[in-house]
């Protein structure tokens, strides 16, 4: 007996075929709504990388609220523009470093990083009125020097209290007197005065501080200074003459004629805890009254800063904070003379390395008694940075015995 076969009726379609065709329409769909997918995607991060480049970007707008605020201390503290700057700062970016537009004829751009350390140490650490600024930025800064001045200014805090979720901020305003390194590429190096804000928060349960930091008035003028060796081993040589060390540009009567940013640190929820940082940096430098900065060059201070923040609180030899506040407060305890005796001990030694690297002339020396009018806490500040580069295993221009006066 035949089996029989069942044909399909005339013109109907084979079942078989119907689940073929709807397979690979199915597959078409898929790789439609996948090229779709993609293509938002891609147009979403386009968005968030032109986001803060963009004129109608509301975030370069927030962190110029926030600029005002610290300018100005009657201000009202702006919710929003927080909100805005801190949601930005944590959502993901196909890039971390960004071109902002020019306020005030100033240049400006945005760095971000993150940093291996729990939030509540990196309070201790980086502001700590006990901790010199310069053991967290010692690539970026000679000295820092908080000059608190009548007319509700405050002190840094020695310690700092997390803030509780639906607490008010912490608002705390000062002044503070900065020197900085050279610059990697022209070599001069500036002094200046600056307002300060800082702004600590809690923001949908994560601790946020915000830096705001404000020129006041035109900065000193540039003078000559040398970076020995590499940049990492922060050694540095300065000679306290105007104009630049730079082939060429010898001359130059060099100014930083504005300058203001908003860094906002926020805790991140990676694992293990870190902090994401996030800075917006405005800069107007140069001679003759033109601003000669660019974009990439206050991305390139930036990401100088933040290589050697990360270096240092991320070092398992960094001492626990106790410990470098006990040093600091016997270096600021020292008498006087022994304090100088250091000092110049410190200026031989750069003013040697920079003789033996070419980078000066020999006859280019300083009389001790001209190191008399520095201000105690810068000198203790810098004495402090060859303490740190000991304790962290790098070649210091003074040793142990020199710096702490121990055997």
């Amino acid at each position: 007996m035949k089996r029989r076969t069942t044909n399909p009726a005339a013109g109907s379609p084979d079942l078989q075929v119907i689940g073929m065709w709807l397979g690979d329409q199915f597959i078409r769909y898929l790789w439609i709504a996948l090229v779709i997918s993609i293509l938002i995607m891609s147009h979403h991060q386009s968005a968030l990388a032109l986001s803060v480049s963009d004129p109608s970007s509301p975030v370069p707008a927030a962190a110029m609220k926030l600029v005002g605020f610290g300018a100005d201390p009657n201000a009202a503290l702006d919710a929003e523009a927080i909100a805005a700057l801190v949601d930005f700062v944590l959502e993901p970016k196909p890039g971390k470093e960004a071109e902002l537009q020019k306020v005030r004829k100033a240049t400006g751009a945005y760095y971000e990083f993150d940093t291996r350390i729990n939030f509540p140490s990196f309070l201790q650490y980086a502001y700590n009125s006990q901790i010199p600024s310069v053991l967290t930025s010692p690539a970026s800064l000679r000295y820092s020097r908080w000059t608190g001045v009548p007319g509700g200014y405050q002190k840094l805090p020695g310690s700092w209290k997390l803030v509780l979720p639906n607490a008010k901020p912490v608002i705390i305003r000062g002044s503070e007197r900065d020197g900085i390194t050279p610059d990697l590429t022209t070599g001069v190096y500036y002094e200046y005065n600056l307002k300060r804000t800082l702004i600590l928060l809690n923001y949908k349960g994560r601790q946020v501080l915000i830096n705001i930091s404000n020129q006041i008035a035109v900065s000193d003028v540039g003078k000559k200074g040398v970076v020995l060796g590499n940049d990492d081993d922060w050694n540095y040589y300065y000679s306290g003459e105007t104009g630049s060390a730079k082939t060429g540009l010898g001359w130059i009567k060099s100014y930083i004629y504005d300058y203001f940013s908003v860094g906002v640190y926020v805790e991140s929820g990676s694992s293990p805890s870190g902090i994401r940082s996030g800075v917006f940096q405005w800069i107007r430098a140069g001679w003759s009254g033109i601003n000669f900065v660019e974009t990439k060059h206050v991305i390139k201070g930036m990401k100088r800063h933040a290589k050697n923040f990360k270096t240092i609180l991320e070092s398992p030899k960094l001492p626990a904070p106790n410990q470098i506040v006990s040093t600091y407060q016997q270096l600021l305890a020292s008498p006087q003379n022994d304090l100088l005796e250091k000092y110049t001990a410190l200026q031989q030694a750069r003013q040697s390395l920079a003789i033996q690297s070419g980078q000066i002339e020999r006859n280019s020396t300083k009389k001790t008694d001209s190191y008399a009018h520095i201000p105690r806490e810068q000198i203790v500040e810098e004495l402090m940075l060859e303490y740190l580069k000991i304790t962290l295993g790098k070649t210091a221009l003074l040793g142990g015995k020199v710096v702490l006066g121990k055997n």
